[in-house]
């Protein structure tokens, strides 16, 4: 792999994770159109994995610390006999909702991950996909939004936007997008609702880190790829740093159908090449 290649996977890695237009939809199509087998780039996948991670960590540090201080006193009310206290304690419960939203997603890949990896080698499958999401952003931009923050949101609202995370394990299906437009169907708070999107992202890029890294590890690196393979996940971390910044503007201000627009040429230039090529 050379280092053009990494800066590119790098940096699609890092956008499309965040920006609602599927990092495994436009890794999968680069794959293809670079001739590099899945194999090959594993390593990488997942190291890129790890760089948006630390992207979302630093963006959403506090949020995160809170929940963290949450945590610890949550296991001290459990152990002391007050209970959860949801309604009394809002940072908790966006925990909890956190966890239930996570549960149907990680039950999804792995019931359902094998599945969908043979989409990966299909363009045109891959294109459809696209054109699924954007539908998804237009849909979301024209009817979605409300007033509901954590005060209103409820564990039937969680697990519905964890059933949508978990289909976006298809290729060509944003995460982002997908969560987003069942956030915003729920009539959550934009706001709100991009910042709970990119929270329940959090578990889910870690458990996808952690399941590929033993694949990655068995299929290994040479030291002369190590370069772009560094490279690769600066760029990542760095790009993704951009897209959530992006992104928090984006869907307050009501922009998330330019996102559609570009979706359409896309997929429409991906059929058109795998028809005539």
């Amino acid at each position: 792999m050379t280092y053009l290649q990494a800066v590119i996977l790098g940096l699609v890695q890092g956008l499309a994770e965040f920006l609602p237009i599927s990092s495994s939809g436009h890794l999968a199509l680069l794959e293809n159109f670079f001739g590099i087998k899945e194999s090959d780039m594993l390593f990488l996948t997942v190291m890129m994995h790890f760089g948006t991670l630390i992207a979302v960590f630093i963006v959403f540090w506090k949020d995160i610390w809170e929940l963290l201080q949450e945590l610890v006193l949550t296991i001290k009310d459990l152990c002391t006999g007050k209970g959860l206290r949801l309604n009394e304690r809002p940072v908790r419960k966006l925990g909890v909702m956190i966890i239930v939203a996570c549960i149907p997603t990680a039950i999804i890949g792995v019931l359902f991950g094998d599945i969908f990896e043979g989409l990966y080698s299909k363009p045109i499958a891959i294109a459809i996909m696209l054109i699924c999401t954007a539908i998804l952003l237009i849909l979301a931009e024209t009817y979605g939004g409300g007033d509901r923050t954590i005060t209103n949101l409820n564990f039937r609202n969680s697990i519905f936007v964890g059933i949508v995370q978990g289909i976006a394990i298809i290729p060509g299906i944003s995460r982002s997008g997908s969560t987003l437009f069942a956030s915003l169907l729920c009539k959550l708070d934009r706001e709100f609702a991009v910042k709970f999107v990119f929270l329940i992202s959090i578990p889910t890029i870690l458990g996808s880190l952690i399941l590929e890294l033993p694949d990655g590890i068995e299929a290994g690196v040479s030291g002369s790829e190590w370069g772009p393979v560094i490279v690769g996940v600066l760029v990542s971390f760095l790009s993704g740093l951009f897209a959530i910044k992006v992104m928090l503007k984006v869907v307050t201000n009501r922009k998330l159908k330019y996102f559609s627009y570009y979706l359409f040429v896309v997929a429409a230039a991906v059929i058109i090449y795998s028809l005539v090529k």
